[in-house]
Order: structure tokens, then sequence, then C-alpha cells
């Protein structure tokens, strides 16, 4: 028994994957980031500030209660514990986010993007002399880094505006009923209004964010000067003394720690949106500064009263404001979601341009920022899974349990191929690869071994959903590879097909035939087809080939080689383009730019017709993948976003020829 899928004309070539299995995008040139200063940059920071931290910006909302919740209050609430917390926080976040993240990470942008994924491909350049085991291995980690990233993006939405709409408890017990009706209606807002782009979404909530940071700085700088003596608590010899005197209660209590740096990844997935300069400037003059001082008032809050470690965010702020803040709480952790929602967009688009996902459409929602992007399937998808995981769990205290085994499991990883940048791209010292890789790898290793005592608590649903997105990824990968050796075996030598289409007496019709086509050595399946069914040839025959390099744009005038493929009087050339693993992959562009070069005389842009060849997927008992995985990749290449749309091909002039091929 057989099973069939159409799957558009898949291949591999050069690094990466060839721009025939990438996402699509709009046809906006990929412009170069130039510094944005004056309003510009202002708006840009504006903007960073309202998507890129929104994750981070909400923590304070639950990372306190979640520490001195734990097992029932083993963290209690006298000086030696809570200055212990607020110091174990302050250098988490300091060393984490501001050393390793904004520091360091945001230095290793491969051509001014960021995500796990284009971290593996700029490692992957980095080790471009080393064995292919080398460079599967470094790619096999930014996989599992996305697919982790993914599991991320699920739980952050949920935690942040359940915790958020919380807030109605704190202020009138019986507003409890509300809490998941109102979560998911903001939720569905949220994913809905994904459509108008980060760029627009930003600017709505840059200055919510500036209000909430604002908000955040003021109520923690009130109770701090009610009670200075907590600023000692941001001396590191405090968290050293608690993990000395209680090792193990240091330990658990270092699971809920993390939950004040989640956001730092997504952070560096959302750099394309806005750049290194905004994110940085964001970080040190706003968030940072609001963050230290919130976690410094909650602190101070906590040693006045111990019954305030129940919420200790929303008791930290007068009760005549309570309500306010909720509403306020509510809007930023709207916020907090777009974060990993954008990131999670970046990160989609990058797997597919680097051949670990089937075509998704991909619409640019800005044409100042190349970034900025929407993805409808990734979209939907993510809303998905965040509202059915809001009413499984119910509340941000049960999902605080699912928090951190992913986010802590993506920091070893994005650590572990920084330093593979630093040391093979960069040169750096075996010494300070050494050094830079104890300090964060002790950090963050013990990050994730305190957070793997959540697994049997919830923490196996983000590596549920991080084992899915992975397996799903490198299904598409490998049968993808497979489709294409098995479709060259059909399409056959291109030199010869030329030879036996000299000795044919077939009529030359005017216009250009184009034929999207991975490489020059093979002959394109459409081609063989138009000259067996409709036994004509076009006066011009151009084969077009698209390859993925391991940068995200590749300017125009590095793009496109052109070369003849038989006498100069055939009418028959290859054009060679590369593509940016961010750029658009805009074929008939390619034509019109090619039609200046010398080898291309004669070729006549308003007589072009495109030529795309369909492949139908025959399930077989070839060795290769597993019974099950070839299902799965038949059935993602089913639903794959066509080829056409993906090149860019005008509908009424692209004819499209199926083929079969086994699987």
């Amino acid at each position: 028994m057989s099973e069939r899928a159409d799957t558009e004309h898949t291949a591999a070539g050069g690094e990466g994957a060839t721009a025939e299995q990438a996402g699509t995008t709009s046809p906006v040139s990929p412009p170069g980031r130039l510094p944005a200063r004056g309003a510009a940059g202002f708006a840009l920071l504006l903007g960073a500030l309202g998507v890129v931290y929104g994750d981070i910006g909400t923590s304070p909302l639950y990372s306190m209660q979640t520490v001195f919740s734990i097992d029932g209050g083993v963290v209690r609430p006298n000086a030696h514990d809570v200055f212990g917390v607020i110091s174990l926080v302050f250098w988490s976040i300091t060393l984490v986010v501001s050393v390793k993240y904004v520091i360091f990470i945001l230095r290793a942008d491969n051509d001014g993007e960021g995500g796990v994924m284009a971290l593996a491909a700029l490692a992957r350049r980095a080790l471009s002399g080393a064995s292919g085991r080398c460079c599967a291995a470094v790619m096999t980690l930014g996989v599992l880094g996305a697919a982790l990233f993914y599991g991320d993006s699920v739980i952050t939405p949920a935690i942040s505006v359940l915790s958020a709409v919380e807030g109605l408890e704190v202020t009138s017990p019986e507003w409890a009923v509300f809490v998941l009706p109102a979560a998911a209606v903001i939720l569905t807002l949220l994913f809905a209004g994904q459509r108008w782009g980060t760029d627009r979404v930003g600017a709505v909530f840059g200055p919510v964010m500036l209000v909430w940071f604002a908000c955040l700085g003021l109520a923690g700088a009130a109770e701090v000067l009610r009670r200075p003596g907590i600023v000692a608590g941001l001396s590191p010899t405090y968290a050293v003394l608690f993990a000395v005197d209680h090792p193990f209660i240091a330990f658990v209590a270092m699971g809920a720690v993390v939950l004040a740096i989640t956001g730092a990844e997504a952070l560096y997935a959302d750099m394309g949106h806005f750049g290194r300069a905004p994110i940085r400037r964001a970080w040190f003059a706003i968030v940072f500064p609001a963050l230290t001082l919130n976690y410094l008032g909650q602190g101070a809050l906590i040693l006045t009263s111990p019954a305030n470690r129940a919420n200790p965010f929303f008791l930290l702020i007068p009760h005549w404001a309570r309500l306010p803040m909720v509403v306020l709480a509510t809007a930023a952790t709207v916020i907090a979601s777009q974060a990993v929602i954008s990131g999670a967009f970046s990160v989609s688009r990058e797997a597919m341009r680097l051949g670990f996902l089937p075509h998704l459409r991909i619409r640019q929602t800005s044409r100042r920022e190349y970034g900025q992007i929407y993805a409808p399937a990734v979209n939907w998808g993510l809303f998905a899974a965040v509202l059915l995981v809001v009413f499984a769990f119910r509340s941000s205290a049960r999902l605080a349990t699912a928090y951190g085994v992913a986010v802590t499991g993506t920091f070893l990883i994005t650590t572990t191929l920084f330093l593979v940048v630093a040391r093979g791209l960069w040169g750096w010292a075996a010494w300070r690869v050494v050094l830079l890789g104890f300090v964060f790898g002790t950090i963050e290793l013990t990050f994730f071994t305190a957070n793997l005592t959540k697994v049997t608590h919830g923490g196996w649903l983000t590596l549920l959903i991080a084992a899915i997105v992975f397996t799903i990824m490198v299904t598409w990968q490998r049968g993808r590879e497979l489709v294409t050796a098995r479709r060259v075996e059909r399409e056959g030598p291109l030199p010869d097909f030329i030879d036996k289409l000299h000795a044919m007496d077939i009529p030359w019709v005017p216009g250009t035939a184009v034929f999207p086509h991975p490489n020059k050595e093979t002959t394109p399946l459409a081609l063989r087809a138009n000259v067996a069914h409709n036994h004509v040839r076009h006066n011009k025959i151009v084969i077009i080939s698209g390859r993925t390099a391991n940068v995200p744009h590749v300017p125009w005038e590095e793009r496109l080689t052109i070369d003849n493929l038989g006498n100069p009087d055939d009418g028959i050339i290859h054009v060679d383009a590369v593509f940016g693993f961010q750029d658009p992959t805009d074929f008939p562009e390619v034509l019109r730019r090619a039609a200046a070069h010398p080898v291309a005389e004669g070729l006549t842009l308003d007589e072009v017709s495109y030529f795309v060849s369909k492949i139908t997927l025959r399930r077989t008992d070839r060795p290769g993948l597993a019974a099950w995985r070839k299902r799965l990749f038949i059935v993602l290449a089913h639903n794959a976003a066509s080829q056409a749309e993906f090149l860019h091909l005008p509908d009424e002039r692209t004819i499209i020829l199926s083929a079969e091929v086994p699987v």
C-alpha cells in the first residue's frame, strides 16, 4: 500500500538548503542596516523596549513569589534567605543577561540577524575546515536550541498573561472566576494582532513598556527608601553564603531564580527586528535599573512582613493603585508574549532557509526593517498550543513548575555555539574561550540541573514540545536529502540531454522558458516533460539555481553567476543565484537582473514562461527513513506552501508539470 502527497520541487545544494527549500518572504530588497540616529534611533529604542524586553520585563510578576513558595516555603522569609535570593537574582541577571547576552552574544550577529539558528549557521561557517560530522553536530545543536525555544514560546505567553490577570484575585477574591476567560480573550487578541507586524506593534507597545518600567522602578524605589539596608543584597557575598549555609535549598531555589532571566534568549532572537544598538541602550538605560529596584523592593517588603511573600509584586503597590496596576501588568504581559512570538517567527524563517522546515508563508511587515515578519502558520500553531496550556494548567503557579527546563537548555546551547564562533571565526585565545565557557557554563549548568527537578511536575511539557519540533525539523531535513538524491536519478545528466536536444528535429518557439532547478549538472524534470510532451523548445532556455549561504543577506552584485550551457547560439543559459537565508527568493527579479548580462543577450522579458516541477511523493519500503517518519515527511510536504509562490512566480505565466518520486 502506498501513500501519495504533492510537494514542490525540493533540492539540496551549496551551503545550507537551496532557495527552493526555504520559507517565503515578500519581494523587498534586503537593505543593509544603518545606524539610526535622532528620532529614528529613539523610535527603534522604544520599539525594542516594547517587543524585545516584554518577557524579561514582566518576570518580577512571578519570580520572587515562586522562589518563596517552593515546596511549601523551604526558602524562608528571614534576612539570611531574602538577602541570599536578592543576590542570586541580581547576579544572575547581571552575568547571564547583561554580560553574556547584551555584551557578548549580541556581537555574534549573522549579518544583523540573531537567534540560535543564525548562530548555528555562523558556527558552521567557523568550522568550514572541520569534518562533516563537526558541522552536522553544530547544526543539530542549532535545531535542538530552536526546538527548545519553541517550547519556551508556548509557556511564556501563558504564564505571563495568567500571572497578570491573577492580580484580580489580590484586588478582590470574588473576581477569581474571571481569570481564565480574561486570559483567553487577551491571548486571542494578541495573536490576532500579529498580522500587523512588530513595526506597528512595537510602536504601540513601546510607550506602554516605558510606563511599565517606570512603575517597576518607582514601586521598588519607594520600598527601598523605607528599608535602605536591602541594597546590601546586591553584594555577591550573600549569594555565596546562602549557597554555603543551605546548599540544597539554594540549589532548589535556582530552579525558580531562573524565572528572573527568562526572555534573554528572545532578546537575541529578536535582534533582527531592531538591531543591536537600540537593544543595548534600552537594557542599560531603562530595563536593568528598573528590574533591580523592583526586586530590591520586593525583598524589602518580604522582610517587613513574611505574609507578603504570597504576592510581593502586587502587595508592593498601594491598595488604591492595584487595579490600575493589574491593567498595566496585563498590557505588559501581552507585550511579554510578543517577544517570544516575534522570535519564533525569526527562528522559523531561518530554519526554513537552512532546510529544516518546509515552505511556510512568510509576510514582510516593514519596509524599513527587513527582520520584521509575520508567519501565519507559526502564529496560529502557537496560539492553539498556548490556549491548551492555559486551560490545562489554569494558574501561573502550576505553570511555573513547567517553566525553566527549555530556557536553560537553550542557554547552554547558545553558549556552546558562541564559543565555537569566538574561537573559530574571531580567533579568540583558547584561555579566553575556556574562561568564558567555565563561568557561563557553570552558572547555566546549575540552572539546568536545578530545573530538571521540575520535569515530573510539568517540565515534561516543554520537553515534549521541543521533542516534537526537533523530530519535525530533522525528519524534513533527512527526507529532503532522500528525495533530492532519488530525484537526481530520474533527471539524468544535463549535458547528455542538451546533446539529444541538438539531435532532435523539433521546432523552436518564440519566448523564454525558465526552469527553477538546484544545479546545472542534472536536467530539470519539467524541461524533460516539456520536450517529451509538447515536442518543442523555446528560443531561450534559462535554468535558475538558488543556493542559500550561511549569511542572512547577499548583495546583488555578488549574487549572480551566468554561463552558457551549450554553444552560444543554443540559447541555453544557467543562472546561479546565491541568497542569504533572510533574502527573498524572487526569481523574476533574478531573471530581470540576469537579462543585462552579455551571456543573456536576446532574452525577452515580456515573453517569459516559468516551468515548475511538481513532485508527487510515493511511500515505499526503500531504506533511509522509518515508515512513520516517511508518513510525517509526506504530510509536511503536502502542507507546504507552493514553490511558485515562494519563488514569486506570476500565476498567469507559470506552468506546473508533475513527476513521481519514491521515498
